[in-house]
């Protein structure tokens, strides 16, 4: 939730009669958070959104996370290549869970093929951080074009599809009941502060609506439904993208990394000032280029540290990752809480006099242990632990 935005007609008054020059009636939604006290989002439609032609079971959909046995055991640093999952699928099938607690599951795809369904996941938000190629999001907003960079946020519940605009979408994907902006960034009427990391402007919005009075848009009538990890297929009587208006907080938005406004001091600073988005139980930062630490005997790499409350998850993007030595663009880490980790050797005193740094990578730091799938096991490399020895 950024801020108000409103799109194509509306009426004056919410629940108030509303008709087409030809009066024909419009069907007004109410999609709301927290009930009816949270945030909400006002929906006029063409046709009545409740008709369901069909409704079951369905072999469509991704699998919900598994812990697998002994996974997390022994307790060790670990490192995972998202470059060995296949490319195949369209995204609202092909998504690979590979961490996960109580409070946000972590999944990873490589899709090829755009949806050919609408999907609304009733179990929590969705944050896409798109990690190559590009895509328009289709909903009742409109359409909002996203590129490699892009956090992309899907709120619960919002009825979408995925349009590839690039051969092939790679994405991590954070699944979590809320996923929202910090409420310290936030001034007492919700505006972001000035000494926020970002700015209003820096938040793309949907362009939209699609449909028009006279024109609604014929997409597919099929609409998968995920709720307790279980898919629901419905069939609809008619296309769900028939909005001709919107007004409200509640909406799909995109942010690109590299519009993070960092922060740097004259010594070293903890991870917690790269702070972009949060939900209940965990954080996740932006690393992006930046000017290192300026005293003169400042040490610029990260120092070790043995954070015995958190998990720590990067997703490494690019660049000179000072801290690691063969980690590339891909690769994710994770760091489990009660052991330390830090630099690999050589690294601590090698960033001694460096003045900027241009790596970017997403981290995600859960106070929860993750726990790995069987699917994280099988694009594990096992010797990563092994690379902090001095040799």
């Amino acid at each position: 939730m950024i801020d108000r935005q409103s799109a194509g007609i509306v009426p004056p008054k919410p629940h108030t009669v509303f008709r087409d020059a030809r009066g024909h009636l419009f069907h007004e939604e109410m999609f709301t958070r927290g009930g009816f006290s949270g945030p909400f989002t006002y929906f006029y439609h063409r046709n009545p959104v409740t008709p369901h032609l069909e409704v079951g079971g369905t072999t469509r959909g991704f699998h919900p996370p598994v812990a697998a046995p002994d996974g997390a055991f022994p307790l060790k640093r670990r490192l995972y290549l998202s470059d060995a999952l296949p490319a195949a699928g369209q995204l609202i099938d092909a998504r690979t869970p590979v961490l996960f607690n109580r409070d946000v599951t972590i999944l990873l795809a490589r899709v090829t093929t755009s949806d050919d369904a609408y999907f609304s996941n009733g179990d929590g938000d969705e944050l896409f951080f798109i990690h190559e190629g590009s895509a328009r999001l289709e909903s009742p907003c409109g359409w909002l074009d996203v590129a490699a960079g892009d956090y992309v946020h899907v709120p619960h519940g919002m009825i979408h599809r995925w349009h590839l605009t690039s051969p092939e979408l790679r994405v991590m994907i954070f699944e979590a009941p809320s996923v929202f902006i910090p409420a310290e960034f936030r001034n007492p009427v919700g505006q972001l502060r000035m000494d926020a990391p970002y700015t209003h402007r820096d938040f793309v919005h949907p362009t939209g609506p699609i449909a028009s009075p006279d024109q609604p848009l014929d997409g597919p009538r099929e609409l998968l439904v995920k709720r307790g990890g279980r898919f629901t297929r419905y069939l609809l009587e008619t296309a769900p993208m028939d909005v001709v208006g919107w007004d409200g907080f509640v909406y799909p938005w995109a942010f690109n990394i590299e519009k993070y406004q960092p922060k740097t001091g004259l010594i070293h600073l903890p991870p917690t000032i790269h702070s972009t988005f949060e939900g209940r139980g965990f954080l996740i930062c932006s690393f992006v280029p930046r000017v290192t630490d300026y005293h003169p005997h400042a040490i610029p790499c990260p120092y070790p540290h043995s954070s015995v409350d958190c998990d720590e998850v990067i997703l490494y993007l690019r660049g000179n990752f000072t801290s690691r030595r063969g980690v590339g663009p891909g690769a994710i880490s994770l760091h489990p809480a009660g052991i330390a980790h830090g630099p690999h050797p050589g690294a601590y005193e090698a960033s001694i006099g460096s003045k900027s740094t241009d790596e970017l990578a997403v981290m995600c730091d859960t106070f929860e242990p993750l726990l790995p799938t069987a699917q994280a096991l099988g694009i594990e490399r096992a010797d990563y632990h092994d690379s902090w020895l001095s040799r």
